[in-house]
C-alpha cells in the first residue's frame, strides 16, 4: 500500500524503518518502508504515515531484496513475507498510537554500577574502602569497579575470574596511596564527581554484594536500556576460545578443496558420509570467516539439533554465537533481531529455517547442514519457502558464500552439482577410519511364517539387542510414527475412530488413555466400548514409538528404555534430560521418531533397529525412494561413530527392494543415477519445476464446482503440463475440503510467465461471487 509522507517527516524517513500507519476507522499497525516515489497510487484517498517508530532501520537492504524474491518466487505477498520475518514483538497493532506502541518490543533493563555521591573524593574512597577491612568481598567488588572504570593504572582484562580480575593486582589493604586522581581526569578521562558506570555482571560478584555496598552509601546502581551492539550486548572478543579441530587428511583435503571451490563458484556441496567429521570442516572454515569480520550463518533442520551444536560451538567460539529458533521467547527472539541488525561482524548466528529471514549484515559464509531435509521447507502456512534455495539467494545477494552439507544430498543439489553449478567436494573416509556400518535386512514375512517373531521384533533384531546390552553397548530404535498405535477399531463392528475435523484416523496414546489428531490437534479419551455397536472390543491396531517402548520393556525387563518424540519432547527440559541420560550411558535403548536420525553423535551406540522400512518405501510420492534411502541412512549412520564398526538392522517385507540393496552397500550414486533416471523419464525435478495448486473451502460440493471450472482454464493454457483436479489422500483438515492441481514447468519456460498466467486466472474464477470463498494456496517446489 502507498501512504503519504509529510513533508516535516520526509528528512528522516528512510528504506528499511518501521512507520506507523492507521487501517480503517480504528486500529493502527507498524510496517516497513520498502520504496520512496512520487508516484500516485490509482485510488484518491491516500492516508499519511503517523509516526516514524525508529530512528534507525528495522530491516537491512539485502532484507528487503530478499523479501521482495520471496513474494515474487513463491507467490505470496509481501507483507506476509514480512510477517514471517519480523519477530512477534516487532509487529505492533493497537487502537491507539499509544496502545500500538506498548504492544511491541521492550529492551532488558540492565543494571550499572557507579560511585555514589557520598564518595566524591579520594579521601572519602579510602575511609569507605578501610570500612571493608573484614569483608574483604566487598572490598574486592569496590577495587574491581576502580579498575574496570579506568581509576586504577594498568591494562583492564576482562575475564571474570577473580584470579585475573584487575582487582588481583589490588587485594584487600593493599591499594596504594596516590594512584587515584581527585578532580583530575583519570586513565577514563573523568573526573571523581562524574564517575562512570559499569556493568554490574563485569564485577563478578553476587547481587547481594553490591546490594549490601549500595546500603552502605559507596554504590549506586543504575538500570538502563540494553543497547542494540553495546558493550553490554553479546561479546565479540576473541574469535576462537578452544583450539580449532585437527582435521584428519582427509577432512584437510575437503577443506582445501571447499575453499578452492569458492574462488570460482558461490555454491559448493560437500558430500560427506555420516560420521565423516563435516561438523569440523565447518568450524574452519566459520573461524576463518569470523577472524575476517564477517557474520556467518550456520542453518540446521531441526530445533533438536541444536542443543548439541550450540554447546560445541560455544566452546569454540564463546559469546559470538547467536541462537535463533520458534523456541526462544518473543522478547528474546526480538533482542536477537535487533542486536544482529546492529551488528558490525563476527558473529555465528545457529539457527533453523527462520534464521534465513533474519538481518544479516556483514555476512560472508552461509553452511546449511542435512541440506537435504524436507524440514527446511515451511509448509504449513505463507510463505512457503525453501530455506536452503533461499539461504543460496540470500548469499548471492550479500556476497557471500554457500556451503551445503550432507551424507545424502538431495536429488536437486546433486543435480546442480553434476551440470556444474555447484562445485561437488566428497569426503569418503569416516572419521579415524573407522568403517561404515554393516546393514543386515531381516526379512518380516518369513521371519513370521518361521515363528521368529515376537510381538514387533524378528529374531534377528532381538539377538542383536541381546548381544549389545550385554556388552555394555546402547541400541537406537527408529519407527517413524508416535503414538502407541495408528488407530482403533473395534473387533465387532470394524468402527474406527476418525477425527470430527479431519478425514483421518485418530491415533491412541496409551499414556493419558487419548485419541489424537496429529492434524488439527483435536483429542478426546479411549471410549469404554465401541460407539457404533458397543461391544467392549476396541483393539489398537499397528504400532508406534509409545507400543515399541512398552513391548521392548517387556522382553528386556533389565533394561533401562527411553523414547524421543514430540510427544515426549514438548520442552526444551525434556528434550534435555532424554538425550543427556542416552549421553552418559544410563540409558540403554533409545527409541525415536526421525528426531533421532541425524545430527546426533553418540559414542557408545553399536546398534541401530529401523522397525519398518516398508512404510518409508512405500509412500505415495515420486521422492519416496530418495528420501527412504536418506532416513535409513541417516539413522543408520549412528551406529560405530567410535573405535568399532557398527551395525543397523532393517526390517522390511520387501528385502529384494532395489533402494534396500543401495542403502545396504551405501551406494548413493547408484540411488541417485536410478532416481534421476525415473524423474527425466516422468519429467520430475530437477527436471522441472513444480506448483502445487491446492483450493481450500467447507463446502465440499461448491469447491468442487470451483475445482473444475478453475481446472479447465488451467487447461486451455497450460494442457498436458497440469495434473488435477484430485482429492489428496487426506482431503479434509480442520473442517475444509482440500482439492489439488500439480503443475508441471519445463526447465526452458519461464516460471515467472506461469506464475503470472496462474494468478490471473485464479483473479477471473475470484471474480464470480459464488466462488469468492474460495481459497487458493499454490506451493512452488512442493516437498
Amino acid at each position: 500500500m502507498t501512504f503519504a509522507v509529510d513533508e516535516a517527516m520526509r528528512p528522516g524517513l528512510r528504506t528499511g524503518m518501521r512507520v506507523m500507519v492507521q487501517l480503517g476507522a480504528r486500529k493502527f499497525y507498524a510496517g516497513i518502508v520498502s520504496r520512496l516515489h512520487d508516484e500516485p497510487p490509482a485510488y484518491k484517498t491516500i492516508k499519511p504515515i503517523v509516526r516514524i517508530v525508529d530512528e534507525r532501520e528495522a530491516a537491512t537492504p539485502e532484507q528487503l531484496r530478499l523479501w521482495e524474491w520471496i513474494s515474487s518466487y513463491y507467490m505470496c505477498p509481501p507483507g506476509m513475507v514480512m510477517r514471517a520475518a519480523l519477530p512477534a514483538k516487532l509487529k505492533l497493532d493497537g487502537y491507539s498510537e499509544d496502545e500500538t506502541l506498548r504492544s511491541g518490543y521492550r529492551a532488558p533493563l540492565v543494571p550499572y554500577i557507579g560511585l555514589h555521591p557520598a564518595v566524591g573524593s579520594e579521601e572519602q574512597l579510602h575511609v569507605a574502602l578501610d570500612s571493608l577491612s573484614r569483608a574483604r568481598t566487598q572490598h574486592r567488588a569496590v577495587v574491581e569497579y576502580l579498575a574496570r572504570a579506568g581509576f586504577l593504572p594498568g591494562e583492564e582484562d576482562d575475564s571474570r575470574s577473580p584470579e585475573a580480575s584487575p582487582a588481583a593486582q589490588y587485594p584487600a589493604g593493599d591499594l596504594p596511596d596516590g594512584e587515584i586522581p581527585v578532580g583530575t581526569p583519570g586513565k577514563g578521562g573523568f573526573a571523581f564527581g562524574e564517575a562512570p558506570l559499569v556493568p554490574r555482571a563485569a564485577l563478578g560478584v553476587s547481587s547481594a554484594v553490591i546490594r549490601a555496598l549500595v546500603e552502605r552509601g559507596i554504590f549506586r546502581q543504575v538500570d538502563l536500556e540494553r543497547q542494540p551492539g553495546g558493550e553490554d550486548s553479546f561479546a565479540v572478543e576473541g574469535a576462537v576460545i578452544a583450539p580449532l579441530p585437527v582435521l584428519t587428511d582427509s577432512q584437510q583435503q575437503a577443506y582445501e578443496a571447499i575453499r578452492s571451490g569458492f574462488a570460482g563458484k558461490e555454491v559448493v556441496l560437500l558430500h560427506g558420509v555420516t560420521g565423516s567429521g563435516k561438523t569440523e570442516i565447518y568450524i574452519h572454515l566459520m573461524a576463518e570467516r569470523l577472524a575476517a569480520g564477517g557474520n556467518v550463518l550456520y542453518m540446521l533442520p531441526e530445533i533438536a539439533l541444536t542443543a548439541q551444536l550450540i554447546e560445541r560451538m560455544r566452546g569454540y567460539f564463546g559469546d559470538r554465537v547467536v541462537v535463533y529458533h520458534s523456541r526462544l521467547s518473543d522478547n528474546r527472539r526480538a533482542e536477537v533481531y535487533r542486536e544482529l541488525l546492529a551488528s558490525q561482524g563476527g558473529r555465528l548466528v545457529v539457527g533453523v529455517r527462520s534464521s534465513v529471514l533474519l538481518p544479516l549484515p556483514h555476512l560472508s559464509l552461509v553452511v546449511v547442514d542435512e541440506e537435504h531435509e524436507n524440514s527446511f521447507k515451511q509448509a504449513d502456512s505463507a510463505p512457503r519457502y525453501q530455506a536452503r534455495d533461499t539461504a543460496v539467494v540470500l548469499a548471492g545477494l550479500c556476497g557471500a558464500k554457500t556451503l551445503l552439507g550432507s551424507a545424502t544430498p538431495s536429488m536437486e543439489s546433486y543435480y546442480n552439482a553434476l551440470c556444474g553449478k555447484y562445485v561437488l567436494v566428497a569426503l569418503t573416509e569416516r572419521y579415524s577410519g573407522v568403517s561404515l556400518p554393516q546393514v543386515l535386512l531381516s526379512d518380516t514375512l518369513r521371519a513370521a511364517r518361521r515363528g521368529e517373531k515376537r510381538s514387533h521384533f524378528n529374531k534377528l533384531l532381538l539377538d542383536r539387542i541381546e548381544e549389545a546390552l550385554v556388552r555394555g553397548r546402547q541400541v537406537m530404535l527408529f519407527q517413524n510414527r508416535r503414538g502407541f498405535s495408528p488407530f482403533v477399531e473395534c473387533g465387532n463392528c470394524g468402527w474406527t475412530a476418525s477425527c470430527p475435523d479431519c478425514n483421518v484416523t485418530l491415533t491412541y496414546h496409551k499414556s493419558d488413555g487419548s485419541l489424537r489428531c496429529h492434524y488439527c490437534g483435536y483429542h478426546t479419551p479411549l471410549p469404554p466400548r465401541c460407539p457404533s455397536c458397543g461391544a467392549d472390543d476396541l483393539q489398537p491396531r499397528g504400532f508406534g514409538t509409545e507400543k515399541i517402548e512398552e513391548a521392548l520393556a517387556e522382553i528386556f525387563p533389565d533394561a533401562v528404555i527411553d523414547r524421543l518424540d514430540a510427544d515426549t519432547s514438548r520442552t526444551a527440559h525434556g528434550y534435555r534430560r532424554i538425550i543427556s541420560a542416552f549421553e552418559r550411558g544410563q540409558t540403554d535403548i533409545l527409541i525415536g521418531t526421525q528426531m533421532i536420525t541425524k545430527g546426533f553423535d553418540f559414542g557408545n551406540v553399536s546398534l541401530v533397529g529401523i522397525l519398518n522400512a516398508d512404510n518409508l518405501l512405500n509412500y505415495p510420492d515420486f521422492r519416496a525412494g530418495e528420501r527412504a534411502f536418506q532416513l535409513m541412512m541417516q539413522v543408520g549412520g549412528r551406529a560405530g561413530r567410535r573405535s568399532e564398526q557398527g551395525t543397523v538392522v532393517i526390517q522390511t517385507g520387501q528385502p529384494s527392494h532395489p533402494v534396500l540393496a543401495q542403502v545396504c552397500s551405501g551406494d548413493y550414486e547408484a540411488m541417485a543415477r536410478m532416481q534421476l533416471a525415473e524423474r527425466q523419464s516422468f519429467l520430475y525435478p530437477p527436471y522441472c519445476r513444480l506448483i502445487s495448486l491446492t483450493l481450500r473451502h467447507r463446502d465440499r460440493t461448491l469447491l468442487w464446482e470451483a475445482a473444475n471450472r478453475f481446472g479447465d482454464s488451467l487447461r486451455r493454457v497450460f494442457g498436458r503440463r497440469l495434473l488435477g483436479p484430485e482429492a489428496p489422500p487426506v482431503d479434509r483438515i480442520r473442517g475444509q475440503y482440500l482439492v489439488r492441481f500439480l503443475l508441471k514447468i519445463e526447465k526452458q519456460s519461464s516460471a515467472a510467465e506461469a506464475k503470472r498466467l496462474l494468478a490471473g486466472l485464479f483473479d477471473t474464477l475470484h471474480r464470480d461471487k459464488a466462488y469468492r470463498a474460495v481459497e487458493l494456496i499454490p506451493d512452488v517446489d512442493p516437498q
